[in-house]
């Protein structure tokens, strides 16, 4: 079996570029990206973002000690002599601040307090680690009690250098590391001044708690996690594009059908989404298509049905007028007659094939104005006159008192009635009455008919009236083209105007619109 020309340019487009492999694609680096960025976050971020914690409570720790130690009206220390050991401290002061930590008030008990006078040496200090960094020892609570013991282990010689920087910058913030144990613990200072008394440097430290082993283990943990997820993710990728794709490739290969001519072709899709309401546009789009090729098929077969009768008498005549008849004026007069006649018909047949082309394609499309439907009824039936006059019939108007405004396309209302007058005039009953009435509605608009007095339609050809070509009356053999009631429909439905026939077989036909006001 040969393959379509649609077919044929499909199989050569490489696979690599199809929409499925892009999706994957994109899938694929969007979760190597995403991946790298929680890497980096893990193994790269942990340790600065934990100190920068710990800094902070440590900094909300200082900041209320040394607003506790300015804010009191009394000294809170001294010293005997400028070179005491101990320094005597204020009892009320201290069970303060004592009582604060106990309470919660001075923040986490997990850290580490030193706290030294202007001399550089220690006034009081409390440890809440196992191993502080700032003392080679240390007790429960602030010591209310401190003994000369005490500036062994607080007064060391690293101590004493930390107090003194500290006294320099007016703030502190080091990590201080063991280089035994390779432990690792943030200190953060600030200067308090106790009134006019004496200044106090504050430092608080904590632990960092072997947060960089942490990092490193989860750095190390990273590249199987990573490869782990990057294998769910191309998982998850080939079945979300295959998912996507399925319905994008339905629509393609319903379109290479469309091009092969196959227009009963349809696509089934969820209508939720833009994919599906794709779908439902091909769908309605193929429809329409196969609707336009029924027409082109059978506008060629009807044309061409109804142009052969013209087109042989036209050239039967036109021999008989060469062979026989030219000669003999009187014959040759009414065959060039017929001839005449012929070929009227035959362009009357051709302007109305085009006319319903250009109204069914949308070509010509409605122009409304408002205007009133009762006048215009009116204008248009004194063009009737003569040809009543002439040949004994009536038209009779029943026009409303009161102006009745519409909103349409003048022409194209003025092709609407002309066609239904003209279908009338076609079937007059015995009385050689037909009427065109116009009735306003409730809802504002009209409501305009034509009714003739005929023979009527039998109710099996109602429904298919307005097709086109379709001859209902018995006497098919009448003059017309078929296609005015099939323009009246497509003038009507661009309007979005409601029509209709209703007919009693031996009493007549009623022909009726509804035009709108707005």
């Amino acid at each position: 079996m040969t393959k379509s020309r649609s077919q044929k340019k499909a199989s050569k487009k490489p696979h690599f570029v199809s929409l499925r492999h892009r999706l994957m694609a994109l899938f694929a680096l969007t979760s190597l990206l995403l991946l790298a960025m929680v890497w980096w976050f893990t193994a790269g971020l942990t340790d600065p973002l934990y100190q920068y914690h710990i800094y902070k409570r440590l900094s909300r720790q200082v900041n209320e000690m040394v607003k506790m130690i300015e804010d009191y009206p009394d000294p809170i220390s001294s010293r005997t002599f400028p070179f005491a050991p101990t320094p005597n401290l204020n009892r009320d002061f201290w069970s303060t601040v004592n009582e604060a930590f106990k309470a919660g008030k001075l923040g986490d008990l997990n850290c580490c307090v030193d706290i030294a006078d202007s001399t550089l040496r220690w006034v009081n200090y409390y440890e809440g680690l196992n191993s502080c960094m700032l003392h080679e020892s240390g007790q429960d609570m602030f010591s209310m009690f401190p003994t000369r013991s005490h500036s062994w282990v607080s007064d060391t010689e690293a101590m004493v250098t930390l107090r003194r920087q500290l006294r320099q910058d007016g703030y502190l913030s080091v990590v201080l590391h063991d280089e035994h144990t390779g432990a690792r613990q943030m200190a953060v200072g600030r200067v308090a001044q106790n009134g006019d008394y004496d200044s106090y440097t504050v430092i608080f430290s904590a632990s960092l708690a072997r947060i960089d082993e942490a990092a490193a283990v989860l750095g190390r943990m990273m590249p199987s996690l990573c490869a782990g997820l990057l294998l769910v993710s191309l998982l998850l990728a080939w079945l979300l594009s295959r998912r996507i794709s399925r319905p994008i490739n339905e629509l393609s290969k319903a379109a290479r059908q469309m091009a092969d001519g196959d227009y009963s072709v349809r696509v089934h899709s969820d209508p939720t989404d833009e994919i599906g309401i794709l779908a439902q546009d091909f769908n309605e789009m193929a429809g329409q298509v196969a609707s336009s090729a029924q027409l082109q098929r059978e506008l060629l077969a009807n044309v061409s049905h109804d142009l052969r009768t013209p087109l042989t008498l036209i050239k039967g005549y036109a021999e008989t007028v060469r062979d026989i008849s030219g000669d003999d004026p009187k014959e040759r007069t009414e065959q060039l007659n017929v001839i005449v006649d012929e070929t009227d018909r035959l362009s009357g047949l051709v302007n109305s094939v085009m006319e319903l082309s250009k109204v069914s394609s949308g070509i010509d499309t409605p122009q409304p104005v408002h205007f009133d439907i009762g006048q215009f009824a009116d204008e248009i039936a004194q063009r009737y006159e003569a040809t009543c006059t002439q040949n004994g019939w009536e038209l009779r108007l029943e026009l409303p008192d009161t102006p009745c405004e519409v909103l349409a396309d003048p022409t194209m209302m003025e092709r609407v009635m002309h066609n239904l007058l003209g279908n009338a005039m076609h079937h007059l009953g015995e009385d050689g009455v037909f009427i065109l009435r116009v009735k306003p509605l409730d809802a504002g608009g009209a409501r305009v008919e034509v009714e003739d007095h005929g023979e009527g339609i039998d109710p099996e050809d109602l429904p298919h009236i307005f097709d086109r070509y379709y001859r209902s009356r018995k006497d098919s053999g009448k003059i017309g083209t078929g296609l005015g009631l099939s323009i009246t429909k497509a003038i009507l439905q661009g309007h979005g105007f409601h029509f209709g026939v209703s007919s009693t077989p031996g009493k007549g036909t009623c022909f009726w619109f509804e035009a709108k006001n707005g």
